[in-house]
This record gives C-alpha cells, structure tokens and sequence, in this order.
C-alpha cells in the first residue's frame, strides 16, 4: 500500500508530502556550528533526561505491560473462559505523545494505551478490575481514573513515573504480539472512545513515518516546544500549540526543507508560518477517506469545520483537525509570535541576538493592564481534580463570549498555565490579559461591560453536572499592580517600574537601551502621576517602533484601559491608549520577503525523502523564491477555505441554555443574580435598570461585588446603559463623557 503522502515527480525523486520541497539545499558549515550549539543550549536548559531515568521509564513501561497480561487472563477466567482460551488471551501496551516521539523530558508523563479484546470491556474490566489491581499495589499512587472523560483515562505514578493509560478494545478475541495499530481494519467494529484512544499512537507514528530525517525532527521539535512553553502559547486547551500540533508544524517543515539541520529548520518554521494564509489546513498528506465510513475533515463538505481558524490535520485515519480550540485572540497572538521568532532569526543570522534572545519568557503579568482572574475552590482533592477539569474545558468559552460578545474589539489572551494559593485549601486560579483590538478607532468613553458576559459563562460552568458543595468560582477584573504575589516565584512581586519594564522588552527583541532620564518617573503610581506615567509609557513605546528589531505587538503595547465603577469589567479608552495604538501601527516585521502577512492558508504539503548524500548548497533559494514557494504550496483544493467567525455549535448550546434560565424565572444553582435584592438578571430583562447598576448589595457567591474593585469611585456607578437587545451580544458599547469624569476623579 506505500506510506501515505509519498509523491513521485517526473524526475523519479520520491517526496514526502504532496508538495515538492521549497529547498534540497544542504546544511552550511555555519549551519553546522550553529545546530550543535543549539543542542548544547537545549542540554543545558535541562531537556534531556538522564540515563538513569530513561532506564527508569523503560522498566515501568515492562510492568505495565506485564500487570495487563495478567490482568486480561483474570478477566477472561472469570468470564468461564476454558484454560486453553484463558493461555491467549492477551493485551498490550502502546505509547504515543512526546515519549513516543522521543522529545520527552525530565519529569514528564508517559502517554499509553492499553489495547485488549473484544471481552475485555472498559466499563467493567478496565476501570473496574484493572483498577483495582493496580490501586493495590505498592508502586502505583495518585491513581485517579476519569472514566466519563471525552477520551477516558486511568492516570496514575509507577514508581514515581506519570502514566497516562487510555484503553481501547478491538473487534478481536486474541490481541496478536506484533500487533499494527496502523492498519485501518483494526478500527472496525470499535466504539468511538476507541477510535479516539487509538488515534494517538496513529498520528504519532504516522508523523514519524512522514519526516525525512527523525533525529532532525525531533532536536527540532523539542527546541520549539520549549519555545512555546517560554512564550506562553504552549497549551492546547488553552487554545495554543499542544504537543501534536507543534510536531504536525515541525513536521511540515522537515518535509519542506529535507536536508536541513535544526537550526535553519528553526529559523523556516517561523518564516513559513509567518507567511501561512490561515485557515488553509496544515497537512503531513493528503486526506484520505477511508473505506469505514468515518467523518475525516473537510470544509467543503463539513459546516462544522468551516469555523476552525487554525487546521493542523493529523495524518492519520480519520483525518482530524487538531486545533479546534484555537480562537480568534489566540491566533493574533501566535501569529505575533511567528513574527518575532521571525526577526530574532533574522537578527542571529546578522550575529546581533543568540537562542537566549528566542527564548526570552514571555512576561504576561507585565505586557496588561487588565486581568480576568478565575479563581475555583472545593472541599477536597478529589473533587477539586475533577471541578478544575470541568472549568478548563470551559475557559475557551469565556474567549468565545467575550470575542463574539464585544464583536471581536476587546480580545482575550488566557494565560496557558494555573496558580494556587497556598493559604487556601483546595484552590486553584487563571488569568486572562484583557486589550482592545488593535487598529479599532477608539471612541471616547467607550466602555466594554462584560458583567453579563462573565455571569452568563458562570452560569454555564455551574451547571456542571457532576457539581458537589462546595465546588465554587469566582472571576473579578485585577489591574496590573493588584495581581497577587502567589502568582510569582516564592511569593515575591518583582519591582515593576516604567524602567524595568521597557529594558525587558527590549532585552526580548534585542535592542539597545534607551535614555534613562525619565525612567523613574515612572515608578510613582499615585493619582498625581498618573498622566505623566501615560506621556512618559507613550515616549518610551514610541521609541521603540523606530528601532530596527520590533518586538510584537502584544509586548510592545501596554493596554492603557480605564476601568470605569460601573463594573471592574467595563473597560474605557482614552486619548493615550489611541497614541500607543498608533505606534503599534508602525511596527513591521523584519521579513523582508514576507510583505504582508496573510490571513489564511491551504493544503500544501510535501518534501523529500532524506537523501544521505550531500547535497550542494542551492544559493537560488532566495527569500523571494520561497515566498513564491511558499504561495504555492497554499494553492491547494482548501484555498478557498474561510473560517466563519465562531463556532455555531457552542454558541447555540450556551443560547439554549440562557433559555432554559430564562424558562425558570432566571434562577440557576449559585447563580449570583437570583439574589431577592437583586433586579439583575441574566435572560429576563433587556435593559438594566438603574437601581441594578446602583446596587451595592454583597452577593453570597461574588456576584458584582467581586467584579467592582474597592478603589472605584460609587458616583460614577450611577448611569444607565444602553440596551441589549435579547440574543444579541451582552457586551454594552456606551460612548459617553465618562473619561473625563474618571480623569477628573484620579
């Protein structure tokens, strides 16, 4: 049958992918040098683990694979197997994901997957007397099963490795030893719990098939996870790059430039991506139908994946988009991303930054002005395990309401990882950073009020249906200076000045320092100071767009919103926060060749077999030469391919679900707006009243109270809003005068 997406040209070269490559050409001595000093930056940094744990790993792997022997001979004896059925019965033991690919690093989890027979059932046998069995034993702790999980899991510690186990169960009486899992005849006959279980280990062999060169492949692919963990977009639920997807663009990268080496496949993942016209799908191949009847993806013929902005397609059977949770903010903000590992690229190749600059953490806490923070609590571990997994399936919704909500001007850029408060029991909390969209005319006295947004969200989560007491969620708007000292390493805020501030960002893009003489200005935050730290934020950001090396947007930009007392999300934006988007405006990537960078994309993808045998330099390969390159590999059957603005699916669910509070009097368990002395609600009445904005009432649950911080101003609460009209967005736009009355108050 031939490996899949294994093309032949006229020449008789046989190319991976369904594009020819944008170069054959060979790696430079400085490529060379260059490749081996980012393996020993990426050593350094702790990526590899040690021999010790790597022989550690292999020995749980054996173990597990030794208890499911045993434990499907259990099974198939208690079922009155005879003794002769009973000796081969069998199961077996699989791995996928960064271990798999072998860019695993110290600590990490193993992903694997049980496979058994058709008598071995999930329900009964594999959480039932698998778990049991390991629950008794001595090596095994922290076991936790999540059988109604989307794909079900057993996660637990074998000597103190993490094991993620799934299970799938095959149409098959006798599981055999050298079992393919790639073949499509072994998805027949199977529930879709194991046809999503199977497909990790699909995919991740497939991908491994479909690169030129795996060692390649895999210094790459670790470089640019821990370049996503460093910036910030490294979490799929988040709506970022997850381990598979970042290996599906590496990926694509190696087949696009077969002979290269680490450090130029590095510097071409961000110049391709930079330059990708998304939503035209990544792809390792070509789609194939498959002869099960299963839905693969295909805009053309599927409404629901017309709404994805990002496709990376798993190559494997049933073809899958594997970023489906990626949103509007999330892909600006990696697009931003592409653009500044696309200069800092560009900037080493001139010897004017190093791998540090690439690297440089991403400083969240410092690059807003506004935060949602979401915080949760239970009353123990167990039921805080499975309250946390709930409400961060449901964060990307919170983004979807606020994006759909504001109509895309007020975007949200969710931080991908969690904090806990050590002096609360059974407490975990998210942020969110909170801007305008840049390049949207800033009236005055336009206010973003997102209280309804937010409770309307709540009210979703809440109906949680595995919901105990005490599983509760508070979200309040934080200002920059107010975020708590939890969050930061030991306890300790770092010194946040104007001046700190901008030396970060330009240690980030690589550029000099500018004059000190009015740095320290910018350390005094009182009421006085408040316009002089504006003027001063301005002069620095303007200095900065004239530099060479641009640092993206989302740095650069310090979000000057005032929040106005009507709720501490309701976001005013004056005269300054306009300049600063001006300069925003001027900030260019470096990319000469790029031009502008497009908004969507296609199929493209292919490249060569590794060939051993040196190959010439091609200096044709000019950057304008793989800009056309690059543009011709998205002219492919999807370019016509636009995503829609949201996902209808999610939407529509959230609306059914204001119409079920609607049909019972408003009122929702712990929903804060049920309160008797509250005429604020959320399906019920399509213009807040007055009295509602006025209300100083505390709320049992948070409610507006945690919404309005103590530090805003009571009369300005006092003002009527515009109307919402039913089903349409909850965000209220008011142009009115109040930016001035905020300025007079400070």
């Amino acid at each position: 049958m031939g490996i899949p997406g294994l093309s032949n040209q006229n020449n008789g070269q046989k190319w991976l992918g369904i594009t020819e490559p944008i170069s054959l050409a060979g790696p430079t001595e400085e490529d060379v040098i260059k490749s081996h000093e980012l393996e020993k930056y990426l050593q350094g940094v702790g990526l590899y683990e040690s021999q010790q744990e790597a022989v550690g790993r292999e020995e749980v792997l054996g173990r597990l694979d030794q208890i499911v022997k045993i434990w499907v001979k259990t099974i198939s004896r208690a079922k009155g197997f005879n003794e002769q059925l009973v000796h081969e019965a069998n199961a077996k033991i699989f791995t996928f994901g960064s271990y798999r690919l072998g860019v695993h690093g110290p600590g990490a989890d193993i992903d694997t997957l049980c496979v058994g027979p058709r008598h071995a059932t999930r329900e009964e046998d594999f959480f039932g007397e698998l778990q049991k069995m390991l629950s008794e034993m001595e090596e095994v702790t922290e076991l936790h099963p999540v059988p109604d999980a989307h794909v079900p899991v057993m996660k637990f510690k074998f000597n103190g490795v993490s094991v993620d186990l799934l299970y799938a169960r095959l149409a098959l009486w006798v599981i055999p030893e050298d079992l393919d899992v790639s073949q499509e005849s072994i998805l027949q006959n199977v529930d879709e719990q194991t046809v999503l279980s199977l497909n990790g280990c699909r995919v991740t062999d497939q991908v491994l098939r479909l690169v030129p060169n795996i060692q390649n492949f895999r210094t790459t692919l670790r470089c640019m996870r821990f370049w996503a963990k460093r910036r910030g977009v490294y979490s799929n639920v988040a709506g970022f790059l997850g381990g598979i997807n970042l290996a599906l663009l590496v990926g694509r990268i190696c087949q696009l430039y077969p002979n290269a080496l680490p450090n130029m496949l590095v510097s071409r993942f961000f110049r391709v991506y930079t330059q990708w016209r998304w939503p035209n799908p990544v792809m390792l191949c070509a789609i194939e139908e498959g002869s099960l009847g299963l839905s693969v993806w295909d805009p053309r013929r599927n409404p629901k994946d017309k709404y994805h902005l990002m496709p990376i397609i798993t190559p494997a059977y049933p073809c899958m988009n594997s970023t489906y949770n990626v949103t509007t903010s999330t892909l600006l903000i990696m697009s931003e991303e592409f653009k500044r590992g696309t200069e800092i690229c560009e900037a080493m190749e001139a010897s004017k930054a190093d791998w540090d600059t690439l690297f440089e953490p991403y400083p969240f806490f410092e690059a807003y002005k506004n935060y949602l923070q979401i915080d949760i609590t239970a009353e123990n571990p167990d039921d805080l395990r499975q309250w946390k997994g709930w409400v961060e399936s449901r964060l990307r919704q919170l983004t979807l309401k606020i994006e759909r909500y504001t109509y895309g001007m007020l975007q949200c850029h969710p931080h991908p990882g969690e904090f806990s408060d050590k002096s609360r029991s059974f407490h975990q909390c998210y942020f969110m950073g909170l801007q305008r969209k840049q390049g949207v005319p800033v009236n005055e006295g336009e206010q973003f009020d997102i209280r309804l947004t937010v409770e309307d969200w709540k009210n979703s989560v809440n109906a949680y249906t595995s919901w105990k007491p005490g599983m509760e969620i508070h979200v309040s708007h934080v200002k920059r200076r107010n975020i708590p000292n939890f969050i930061f390493p030991g306890g300790i805020r770092p010194k946040a000045t104007g001046e700190n501030k901008q030396s970060s960002k330009l240690r980030v893009s690589g550029q000099s320092q500018p004059e000190k003489s009015q740095g320290g200005k910018a350390a005094v935050l009182g009421a006085d100071d408040t316009r002089k730290r504006k003027r001063l934020e301005d002069n620095n950001n303007s200095r900065i767009s004239k530099s060479s090396l641009s640092p993206p947007n989302r740095e650069v930009h310090e979000d000057r919103t005032l929040i106005s007392a009507t709720s501490s999300c309701s976001m005013k934006f004056d005269d300054s926060e306009v300049n600063s988007m001006g300069d925003q405006k001027s900030l260019k990537p470096c990319l000469k060749s790029a031009g502008e960078i497009p908004s969507g994309d296609s199929v493209p993808n292919g490249s060569a077999m590794h060939n051993k045998q040196s190959v010439a330099p091609d200096t044709s390969n000019t950057k304008e030469d793989e800009r056309l390159a690059i543009e011709q590999i998205m002219s492919g059957p999807y370019e016509a391919h636009q995503a829609l603005a949201q996902e209808p699916d999610e939407l529509e669910e959230d609306l059914g679900y204001r119409n079920q509070v609607n049909d019972n009097g408003g009122s929702v368990k712990s929903n804060n707006f049920d309160s008797p002395n509250s005429k604020f609600t959320v399906a019920e009445e399509q213009v807040i009243s007055k009295e509602t904005i006025c209300s100083t009432h505390s709320f049992s649950n948070g409610g507006l109270e945690e919404l309005e911080p103590a530090e805003l101003t009571a009369p300005l609460l006092c003002r009527i809003p515009a109307p919402v009209p039913q089903r349409k967005p909850l965000i209220r736009l008011n142009f009115t005068s109040l930016g001035k009355a905020v300025d007079k108050s400070s």
